[in-house]
């Protein structure tokens, strides 16, 4: 089976449009899935959640979408100084303010994890396990720099085995890397990358016979028509330039 891998598009509907424009044109993904973080910082939460629901895309909830849906207190994203927690602050009550009760339900509706097996339950073989941020919790931020151990204690939670894939997203920068024969991917980020390329990203996953193939895709897409649209929404000029430089000014999330 050959799956898209798409998250954190935080309401970025440019953003999502050309992803799934470049899926279509590929004419070989047999499922695409998202990981959560649909909304937030970008002024298209309903627009992205539309798009998803018209396109029967499954998915699971990311901390934005779980915070949004259940009022909580902030949305659960990290931050690193002062101004950082401010623009988090903005970016949260805007959302909640813009968001249909259809979105908030949907987004209420989303489960936790999905564990996907290519071959079916009635057979054994290798298992795809989403989750947005660790198999723990969504907020845990899942990075390269984590030790081969804090891996190993992710795969146990998941009950993976060599051949298994874990695959999250939330802190936006994309990465792959294989611990005991398990598949540990970072699909990046469609809406907000961070990682100083300001272009969407997914992933292109096989998975079935022999061992799984990760591919990192990047597209190219309207960033200027989303930084006008956050701007004329009345979000902070740094959520605009930050779509435009990749996450290199004043990171928020």
């Amino acid at each position: 089976m050959r799956y898209a891998l798409i998250s954190d598009i935080h309401a970025n509907q440019p953003a999502l449009d050309a992803v799934l424009a470049h899926i279509d044109a590929r004419g070989d993904v047999q499922a695409i899935y998202h990981l959560g973080d649909l909304v937030g910082y970008s002024p298209f939460p309903n627009e992205v959640v539309n798009t998803l629901r018209t396109r029967g895309v499954a998915g699971i909830a990311g901390n934005y979408d779980s915070t949004v849906a259940t009022d909580y207190k902030h949305c659960g994203c990290k931050s690193e100084s002062v101004r950082q927690e401010e623009l988090a602050h903005i970016s949260y009550e805007y959302t909640r303010g813009e968001v249909t009760a259809g979105t908030k339900q949907y987004l209420g509706a989303l489960p936790f994890s999905l564990d996907i097996r290519p071959f079916g339950g009635h057979a054994s073989g290798p298992r795809l396990v989403l989750v947005h941020g660790t198999p723990t919790l969504n907020t845990v931020y899942f990075t390269e720099d984590r030790p081969d151990d804090f891996c190993r204690k992710m795969a146990a939670v998941a009950g993976l085995k060599a051949g298994d894939v874990l695959a999250f997203g939330h802190t936006h920068k994309p990465w792959h890397r294989i611990v005991d024969g398990v598949h540990f991917v970072n699909t990046g980020s469609v809406g907000r990358p961070k990682d100083g390329d300001w272009r969407a990203g997914y992933v292109v996953l096989d998975l079935g016979e022999g061992e799984a193939q990760v591919t990192h895709v990047r597209v190219p897409y309207d960033v200027e028509a989303a930084a006008t649209a956050v701007i004329a929404a009345g979000l902070p000029e740094e959520f605009a330039e930050f779509l435009r430089t990749g996450g290199k000014v004043a990171p928020a999330h």
